[in-house]
Formats: C-alpha cells, structure tokens, sequence
C-alpha cells in the first residue's frame, strides 16, 4: 500500500503508557504524522519522549494544548480522564484522537460531542478493533449483497487481560475498570459495524470470581437489533483458555504467539505484592520505565489484528474474518479471501484522522458512533446488576463511509 501525503499532522501525546506504546509503532511508521510534543506526569516518561523524537515533553495536559506545534491531540490518558482532556484540548481548538472507550458515561460523551461541534474540531474515538482491515472487509462483502442480511453474529474471546499489572484505579468499575469498559468497546463496536449499528436491547451476565481483582472478568451479552438480527459477544479476561487458538496463534497485535509464554501473567503478578507494588511494576513496564520493551516495529513479519473468533451468520454464508483474510461459507463451498500483511499497523485509523483533518470528510468513527457503543458496555453493566433486559435510547447507524 503507498501512502499519499498531501501533509503531515503535528500529533501531541496525551499519557505516555500502554495505548500510546501500541500506538506508537504506526505513528512511527505512517509518513502521514510525526510526534511533536507529549504530556506526562512521569518524568522519565517525559525523558524518553524528549531522547526519542525531540519534541517537547509537558507534566500538564493544558501546556500540551497550548503548545502552537500541536496540531492534534492524541488523548490516551486513563478511561476516567478521556473526557476532561478531550474538552481541554477542543477549547484550544485542536483536533482530538482519543482512545476507546470514549469516556465512562453518556454525559461525559455528550460533553465531549458538544466541545468539538462548538470549537469547530473533528473527534475521532479509536483504536476500537471494529477499525481492522478483515473486519471492514467483511462489512464489504455484506454490504454488497451476495451473502444476503446477516442474521447472526458471534463473537468471543478469552484474554488473560484481568492479570496484567494495573493501577489500583483499574480495577474500580466505577472508575472504568474491568472488561466491560476496556474490552467490550472493542467487541460492541465490531458488532455495531457488521450488524447496522442500530442495537435495541441488551440482556448480559458480568462474572467477578477473583477477590483479589474485584472488579467484572467476563461477560455474555445477547444483543438484539432492530431489524431482528442478534449478536451474543463473550469475553473472559481471567487467564486461562487462550483464543488466538482459533486465530492460527496469531496474537491481537497480529504478531506470532510464543505459546511457551501461558500463564506469564499470573506469574509476574506473584511476585509483585500489594497494590503499591503492582502499579510500580506497570510503570516499570511502561514507555521510559527500567523495563519498557517497545512494540516490534512495522517492518516485523505481522498479520492484521484481530479480537478474538468472530463469526457472522449470513442469509446464504458464513463469514469468518481472521489475521491473513475473510473466509467465506458458502452454499456449495469454502473459499478464503485473503489480504496482503500491513505495511503500517493500525493505518485505517490514521486513514480516519487525516480524511477529517486534511479533506474535510466527517469521521466514521465519531463522537456519536463511540457513544453508541458506550451506551452497549453500560446496558451490559446494568443488565447485569439488575438481572433483566434493557432498552437502548442512542443507537445510531453505520457511516455512509463504513457502510459500503
């Protein structure tokens, strides 16, 4: 794929930890952007940044705003802080990529929503999985109508997210912590994209079976929409079976799987203590920490990323996106579709930011997009707590660009 750059976005880096080092190898790779500034309270964070790509390097997110290089902020701070910077960099009337999920309340997005309209700036809410070339090119395949309506999807994927090293807040649901709120926005909006995007209701279960990570592992939700079509997603965060199996061991990252790493998670947690002790370990781990280890570069032999086996059951086939391409169930027979490795990881979200910024094209992946999806992972939350069905209210349809 060649890329075209008709200018290059000045991006300022809001949260130098886990979704700025996954982002990092394609800011990296893609001509389209270069690092110009970051914001950090960790000072050896701000060190690395400033050694790295000599930009500027800020303790506060409001001198990142008022930095005149900055062209874009890229908001990768905590979930439960996604919406003040959003506002902080709108109303210095910059363009705004910020991390899913969107924020941790309808309100707080609303805001969000309603800072961007009023400054005039484009919000685009990614990385979300539901960006994945397979999973486009399966929406491509049901929009052209040789498969038929889909009827069915099922999605699932089992992690051993729950024993990564995480700050105490992390695992506070009401604070954005568990798998409803960082690993449910990546499964709803796949969903939302292969099924039309209108969900009506949801009917869920949450699992929290570790006391010592008291916050949701797992869950199972069947979602409804309007035209009848369902989808049921589960995930299961608690570190033991391994899905990728179903991926050809290729991991989310799109990456080989070394399989003699099982159970390394829960390994490394034994050793790191209380709670203290665990949130050091993730900043030791983190982007200028003693044990930062950065994201293999583009050029590494990698296949597209995935989020686990998904399956959606159309009116004449099935269709399966994987890694390396779509496979295709027919009537009479199976075929693979495949698609060429990345050159750039995660290119289809630059793709997104730079149409808005440069060319003027609304984002498919926008404020009200993202809130729908927020509105999903609660109603999980709700559906659960209070044992019965919800109805969804803020349901909106796929992009025009998304839908063909």
């Amino acid at each position: 794929m060649t890329i075209v750059t008709d200018r290059v976005l000045r991006i300022g880096a809001v949260g130098l930890g886990r979704g700025f080092s996954v982002m990092l190898p394609t800011f990296m790779a893609d001509p389209r952007v270069q690092l110009v500034a970051a914001a950090d309270p960790r000072p050896e964070a701000r060190q690395q940044f400033v050694a790295d790509f000599a930009g500027n390097a800020y303790a506060s997110v409001e001198e990142l705003c008022a930095d005149p290089a900055v062209e874009v902020v890229y908001v990768a701070s905590p979930h439960q802080l996604h919406a003040e910077h959003v506002g902080l960099a709108a109303a210095a009337r910059k363009h705004v990529l910020v991390e899913k999920p969107m924020a941790i309340t309808l309100d707080e997005c609303q805001a969000m929503i309603s800072a961007a309209r009023s400054a005039g700036i484009h919000l685009v809410v990614g990385h979300s999985h539901s960006f994945d070339l397979p999973v486009r090119r399966t929406r491509e395949i049901i929009a052209s109508g040789v498969v038929g309506a889909p009827r069915m999807i099922t999605a699932l994927n089992f992690t051993d997210f729950l024993y990564r090293p995480r700050r105490p807040e992390e695992l506070v649901t009401e604070q954005g912590g568990g798998v409803v709120f960082s690993q449910a926005a990546h499964q709803v909006d796949i969903v939302r994209l292969l099924g039309g995007g209108h969900v009506r209701s949801v009917r869920a279960s949450t699992g929290a079976w570790d006391p010592a990570r008291p916050t949701e592992g797992a869950y199972s939700a069947l979602l409804t929409f309007d035209d009848g079509l369902f989808a049921s997603v589960t995930y299961n965060g608690y570190g033991h079976f391994d899905s990728d199996e179903f991926c050809g061991w290729i991991d989310e990252m799109g990456a080989a799987k070394d399989q003699s790493r099982y159970g390394a998670a829960r390994r490394s947690l034994q050793g790191a203590g209380a709670a203290g002790g665990e949130a050091a370990l993730k900043n030791a781990r983190a982007y200028g920490g003693p044990d930062y280890k950065a994201t293999p570069p583009a050029t590494d032999a990698r296949q597209h990323q995935h989020f686990g086996m998904l399956l959606v059951s159309c009116e004449r086939a099935d269709l399966r996106p994987l890694p390396f391409g779509v496979v295709v169930y027919g009537e009479t027979e199976s075929r693979l579709e495949p698609l060429a490795a990345p050159t750039v990881p995660r290119a289809e979200v630059i793709d997104e930011l730079y149409d808005a910024v440069v060319h003027g094209r609304p984002p498919p992946h926008s404020g009200e997009w993202s809130a729908a999806t927020l509105e999903v992972c609660l109603a999980v939350l709700t559906s659960s707590r209070e044992q019965r069905e919800v109805e969804l209210r803020h349901q909106v349809p796929v992009p025009a660009a998304m839908a063909s």
